[in-house]
């Protein structure tokens, strides 16, 4: 299932070329845009679709209702990204991306690559990995499994596969989009039935964030007091 999010004329459009295209192998394309009707919406997608075009704040709502349900989302494409970031759909942008599976593919149509996009997509410099690294990430990690270094710092790579028993404490520099991602990531301290810490470093753009991932995993994430140092 691929997600694609337009505004709601784009939307109409590539849902009349998608079936076109798709006559013969009966592809199910369905436009979920502003001004069309909710029930309509909710009707064909329980029905199943392949391909959903749409404005992403009717596809995010979508997504709440649990009417889109993201799990089987292969593929999210924005056409003319650059333009839908700067006329106000980043946060409705956003709120879609994070509900993604980690899997997902992001294809973006752009005239321009602003850092918001290269972002999006993890495609910055930061996360670009040059050849030989694989070879030096397996030897740093092995020092780290002995104890011959006591701090790992590490991309997402490293998120899901790291079981170390004197792991206990994890710092988050920012937050991932991805809410199974955090859990996967704090999850690498407190192994093995042990106690553990997640410290979060969080900007003004990252609350949003941080209060959906309490929502979603029914707890509070506390803010650290000024006089941390007197507690340790």
């Amino acid at each position: 299932m691929a997600n694609t999010s337009y505004p709601e004329r784009q939307a109409e459009c590539f849902q009349k070329e998608i079936l076109a295209l798709g006559d013969y192998m009966n592809v199910q394309c369905h436009a979920c845009i502003g001004c069309t009707n909710l029930g309509e919406d909710i009707r064909k997608l329980d029905y199943g679709q392949h391909i959903v075009s749409g404005s992403p704040g009717r596809v995010f709502d979508m997504i709440k209702r649990r009417n889109l349900r993201t799990r089987s989302i292969k593929m999210l494409v924005l056409d003319e990204a650059d333009e839908m970031l700067n006329k106000g759909f980043k946060e409705q942008i956003y709120d879609v991306y994070r509900y993604l599976p980690p899997c997902t593919q992001v294809v973006l149509i752009s005239a321009t690559l602003p850092h918001e996009i290269l972002e999006m997509t993890h495609l910055g410099p930061r996360h670009r990995r040059p050849a030989g690294v694989a070879g030096e990430r397996d030897a740093l990690m092995k020092e780290f499994r002995s104890g011959h270094s006591r701090v790992l710092i590490t991309t997402d790579i490293w998120a899901r596969g790291i079981d170390v028993q004197q792991v206990s404490l994890v710092i988050n520099y920012d937050l991932p989009n991805n809410r199974e991602l955090y859990i996967h990531r704090i999850g690498r301290s407190g192994r093995f039935g042990r106690k553990g810490v997640a410290i979060n470093f969080v900007k003004n753009d990252d609350i949003r964030i941080l209060r959906d991932i309490e929502q979603y995993y029914s707890t509070q994430i506390d803010e650290m007091p000024m006089n941390v140092a007197d507690l340790v």
